[in-house]
């Protein structure tokens, strides 16, 4: 199962990174830093389908070392061929969902002004920012269910590996204990990376000017993670 998920946390993070690096990389190369409108819908879209996709896999990931660990003769019963199908089912099916919404509801909203995006890609915040809509509850109630599941799913994260460590410091083998660690500790480091640089963006009060600090933010949640995890599980 640990496989199953990372072939598709590996897929995931190649189409992630290929929503938005590739484009700006060809923006700084030339001349012409602009997007189609269907460009930056389709951006948006992948953007959010491969991001909520990619943090529910890593909450699977995290059950499924809990179960690895914690219930080890269980193992093979809790997470059969069905079960991870259907988890990896329910996690993209989520984030194609939530793509849909907020892309829905983003540009749903009027656009009069200014058409440059204060950012290296289409993303919620700078589009809210340039729209002349000042009423986006739709939106609004979009990211506040999206950051309510993802606060459900981090809490059991935090849950999963607090009874993990607790497990693994019980182990009388200290070569047990350091590849559980190993194994662990990286994935918690990308998944808190990934949850609190998002949350940034997304709930920071819009400013008007775009800053460093937004730029580097948004390179945390949408290159940092799909960069870092080959190298860690392939560690």
């Amino acid at each position: 199962p640990m496989y199953f998920f990372l072939k598709n946390l590996s897929f995931i993070d190649l189409c992630f990174i290929s929503t938005t690096v590739p484009k700006s990389i060809v923006n700084s190369l030339t001349s012409d830093s602009s997007i189609s409108f269907l460009g930056c819908v389709s951006q948006l879209f992948l953007l959010i389908l491969f991001a909520t996709s990619e943090f529910y896999v890593l909450t699977a990931m995290s059950y499924d070392r809990y179960a690895a660990i914690c219930s080890p003769l269980l193992y093979e019963l809790i997470m059969n061929k069905t079960a991870c199908m259907r988890i990896a089912a329910a996690s993209w099916l989520s984030g194609g969902l939530f793509g849909v919404l907020l892309s829905a509801s983003t540009f749903s909203l009027t656009f009069c002004g200014s058409n440059a995006v204060q950012q290296f890609f289409c993303d919620v915040p700078p589009l809210v920012q340039i729209s002349c809509s000042e009423v986006h509850i739709a939106i609004d109630m979009s990211v506040a269910a999206g950051f309510f599941l993802d606060a459900v799913c981090f809490i059991y994260i935090i849950l999963s590996y607090i009874f993990i460590f607790s497990a693994v410091l019980r182990m009388p083998s200290s070569e047990g204990r350091t590849k559980a660690f190993s194994t662990c500790l990286p994935h918690l480091i990308v998944i808190i990376i990934f949850v609190f640089t998002g949350a940034f963006a997304y709930l920071k009060p819009p400013a008007d000017s775009p800053s460093a600090l937004d730029l580097l933010v948004s390179m945390f949640y949408t290159v940092v993670p799909p960069t870092v995890n080959p190298l860690i599980y392939s560690l």
